[in-house]
């Protein structure tokens, strides 16, 4: 009998990276994120990924993934934007197939790494995006078992 789980693991093609994210919570309606999007499009602040969801009754809150935290650091400074991070999760991008979001779960737990909270998209074209929150002590052990291409290193605090 052949060994699948280890085959499927060895076709593989992924391209893991280590974010950072930032949490931003605003009062009123979607037009204050839109504001905010258009900021950070105007200076340049590149975006890995980004959410936006309700938060009480009348805030939103903000997730977002800059490509440069240091220029998204910067921007919220200048901004005077109350930002809570850096917090690290791990975008792993790859070919879509069958199984491929299960393979990544299984070499987690392999790892002892518990995954507090993920989120996946295909572009409908064949690949796939797949962000994956831990608590920040498992950050260093989850990136090692995906074989992250950048290494976590932390920003400093945003005041």
């Amino acid at each position: 009998m052949e060994n699948v789980g280890a085959e499927t693991e060895t076709k593989m093609a992924l391209t893991v990276r280590n974010a950072e994210y930032f949490y931003i919570r605003i009062e009123g309606s979607s037009e204050k994120a839109y504001e905010l999007l258009a900021k950070l499009a105007s200076a340049e602040v590149s975006l890995l990924a980004f959410s936006a969801v309700p938060f009480g009754p009348n805030h939103l809150e903000l997730t977002i993934f800059p490509d440069r935290s240091d220029a998204f650091i910067q921007l919220a400074r200048t901004s005077g934007w109350v930002v809570a991070g850096p917090q690290h999760a791990l975008l792993v991008q790859g070919d879509d197939n069958l199984g491929a979001l299960a393979d990544i779960q299984r070499m987690l737990l392999e790892a002892g790494v518990e995954i507090y909270a993920s989120s996946g998209v295909t572009d409908g074209s064949g690949r796939y995006g797949y962000l994956i929150y831990f608590k920040e002590e498992d950050n260093e052990i989850a990136a090692r078992a995906l074989g992250a291409v950048t290494a976590p290193v932390a920003s400093p605090r945003v005041r």
